[in-house]
């Protein structure tokens, strides 16, 4: 199934689309060249014979005079030399009177009425074009008008109308053959680019997770962007395996040891209190131990999480107020009461519920271990801005500290020895990945507070 989608891809390539639409556009060109050739030849060689035509009856016209009343046609060799440029046309001529009556010529033709010189119609069974001209006499002996009509037929205007054809279209297709060249060189230049960074990226390792380095042109640049975006989300993905398990062999073995040691002493103390003390310090370490697992796949979830998950419209009271109730009640000193400060008015943002909610109970379980209560859990909405954090009554813990403090395992925040050292750094996490970042304040001499701070969305921001 593969192999054949791949082949089908292979076979709608871009080159073949491009390809296929230069030859349709230069066959509609082609086609639209011929057409309008073929008009202008027609056209210019029908405007050529015509001016002969014309011409020829002017002679015919100029030739004529009158004698004793009577029209006299003395036909100039010189007229039908004109129209012998096309030797193997017919020409037919005819001289009429002011009453119609045939004076000279082929009694076939007749005087017809209208405005126009020129018209077209048959003459021994063969297209023709005739012409007429008319000369008024206004003399005592013959008042009235007298029609010159000569006609010729067509085939020598049809040559001249192909040739014409001919020609363009010769000077049309030898212009297509140079185009179709130039345009092979312009799509072989524009895919240039693409094949640049097809080099670029087969000729990498599958450790080299660097973002495509290449001059591309503009329209190829949102291509390269997104590639690269493809690249930093694969390599944030590995990095957080990699981590994980670096974290984990770190950070696991020595607890681990540590509890199979006290196993070690337990399964060979004979003293029945000693033997309670091992165990409860077993179950302390083994606590701890689940702390830090937990912490572990909580920070890796929501790295995950960040390029995964489409955040959603999220309002960070129900946020808190699930916090709360999914704090861990075997903690010591939960059943302390925590208080919740939460707004009237809604306050929304874009986010990912279960990613806020982790990063507002690792903050929850930071205070209830190391500040002093009050504490409370508040949401605030104002200036476009919105925050969700803890407040306790202590002091904190040192303002040099602040910076490092979402750092992994850093030994800060009041973090004891047997603290995992990882909630301010999924807060930290957390905060990044919806477009925030995580505060540190100290309002009073009383209050200490760690927040995130998260853009409101712009219906509700102020």
């Amino acid at each position: 199934m593969t192999n054949l989608a791949v082949r089908s891809r292979h076979a709608s390539s871009l080159r073949f689309r491009l390809a296929a639409g230069i030859i349709l556009i230069l066959a509609i060109g082609c086609v639209a060249v011929a057409y309008a050739a073929f008009a202008y030849g027609r056209d210019a060689a029908q405007q050529s014979f015509d001016r002969l035509l014309v011409g020829a009856a002017n002679q015919i016209a100029g030739a004529l005079t009158l004698r004793d009343g009577q029209v006299i046609v003395d036909i100039p060799v010189s007229a039908f030399e004109l129209l012998s440029l096309a030797p193997r046309d017919r020409v037919v001529y005819g001289v009429f009177g002011d009453d119609g009556a045939l004076i000279t010529g082929y009694d076939i033709l007749l005087p017809r009425d209208g405005d126009g010189i020129y018209f077209t119609d048959s003459f021994a069974g063969e297209p023709a074009r005739f012409v007429r001209v008319t000369r008024q006499f206004a003399e005592r002996s013959f008042l009235g008008s007298v029609d010159v009509i000569i006609g010729q037929t067509t085939e020598a205007r049809r040559e001249l109308a192909q040739q014409i054809t001919q020609n363009a279209l010769i000077a049309v297709a030898a212009i297509g053959v140079v185009m179709s060249a130039l345009a092979a060189l312009a799509v072989q230049s524009a895919l240039s680019p693409l094949q640049r960074i097809e080099r670029d990226i087969a000729a990498r390792s599958s450790k080299d997770l660097t973002p495509v380095d290449i001059n591309v042109p503009q329209e190829i640049s949102s291509l390269v962007h997104a590639l690269n975006r493809f690249i930093a989300r694969i390599d944030r993905q590995l990095h957080v395996m990699r981590t994980l398990i670096a974290d984990a062999s770190h950070q696991l073995r020595t607890p681990i040891a540590a509890l199979r040691a006290q196993a070690e002493l337990a399964a060979e103390e004979t003293d029945h209190d000693r033997t309670l003390r091992i165990v409860g310090r077993i179950h302390e370490r083994s606590r701890n131990l689940s702390r830090l697992t937990d912490q572990l796949l909580s920070h890796a979830l929501i790295i995950h999480r960040a390029d995964t998950v489409d955040l959603e419209t999220v309002d960070l009271r129900t946020v808190a107020a699930e916090a709360v109730d999914q704090t861990d009640q075997s903690m010591p000193d939960v059943d302390r009461a925590i208080r919740l400060a939460l707004p009237e008015a809604p306050v929304n943002c874009d986010g990912d519920r279960l990613s806020l909610a982790e990063a507002c109970k690792n903050l929850i379980n930071n205070s209830l271990k190391h500040g002093k209560p009050p504490i409370t859990v508040f949401v605030l909405g104002r200036g476009g801005r919105a925050r969700m954090g803890v407040r306790d009554g202590g002091t904190g813990f040192p303002e040099a500290m602040w910076q490092t403090a979402g750092s992994r395992f850093a030994k800060n925040a009041g973090v004891s020895a047997k603290g995992a050292g990882l909630g301010l750094a999924i807060v930290n996490a957390v905060s990044e990945a919806h477009g925030g970042q995580m505060r540190i304040e100290r309002p009073s001499e009383t209050a200490f507070e760690v927040f995130l701070e998260l853009p409101l969305l712009p219906e509700v921001a102020e």
